[in-house]
């Protein structure tokens, strides 16, 4: 029997500091949680976003 292949889900990026989502990426179930240093519109800096789930 074949194995299945692992179905890459949608998660989004928010800002540690104002909580906004600013960045929506596709990854494979099963990987670490993402922390990235990334722009921040509002702020106008690179602010750190962690991944959330939808």
């Amino acid at each position: 029997m074949a194995k299945r292949k692992k179905v890459a889900e949608i998660v989004h990026l928010v800002c540690k500091e104002t909580g906004q989502q600013n960045y929506t990426l596709r990854k494979k179930r099963g990987e670490k949680r993402l922390e990235l240093m990334k722009y921040c519109p509002a702020l106008r800096k690179h602010t750190l976003h962690v991944e959330k789930r939808k």
